[in-house]
């Protein structure tokens, strides 16, 4: 057990060190394990973090999001939170004013992540195979950027079927009617 944690730490560092070595603008710790965004990493990474445009943290075993890595990665265009077991997001998420593009999908989301919706840049927010049953549609119709929602495999009502196709402009991807997620390999 402590073998596997212990590469798991030089994988996160050795990810990191190249990051910052490369001045690269993404930060990539998917496969991670990470329960939790490492403390560590705000200190080593202080001096590009407003470099980092893009950050995948996908399929790990985060649960939470915390303030200081939003308001750390402010200047993120595309944010990877993919596989994870997210249920919400931190209000600060509304100072993300270069946000482009969120993956939130196959998390435990049930209800819409509110603080989305008042991203003005926001172009693609995906929240696939989630809970969710109820979208703000008139929130959404209301953004400018937005060109894509996908909900695919969520448990959506059919009113927000039924009421979104009038008012917005952008795709909106729903699962067809009766179809249920296919059980993961």
């Amino acid at each position: 057990m402590e073998k596997i944690m212990g590469e798991a730490v030089a994988r996160v560092a050795r990810k990191v060190n190249e990051t910052v070595e490369n001045g690269a603008d993404s930060l990539d710790l998917a496969d991670c394990k990470l329960m939790m965004f490492p403390i560590g990493i705000y200190k080593v990474m202080r001096n590009v973090t407003e470099g980092i445009h893009l950050i995948t943290l996908a399929n790990n075993e985060l649960k939470s999001v915390t303030s200081k890595f939003i308001t750390t990665f402010s200047q993120m265009r595309e944010l990877n939170l993919e596989g994870n077991y997210l249920h919400r997001l931190p209000e600060e998420m509304r100072t993300l004013l270069h946000l482009k593009v969120i993956n939130l999908s196959r998390n435990k989301f049930r209800h819409f992540p509110e603080q989305l919706t008042t991203l003005k840049t926001l172009e693609t927010i995906n929240l696939e195979e989630n809970e969710i049953t109820d979208v703000p549609v008139e929130k959404l119709s209301s953004m400018e950027s937005l060109q894509s929602v996908n909900l695919k495999s969520n448990p959506l009502n059919e009113e927000v079927q039924v009421i979104a196709r009038p008012l917005i402009k952008f795709d909106l991807l729903v699962s067809p009617k009766g179809a249920h997620a296919a059980p993961q390999a």
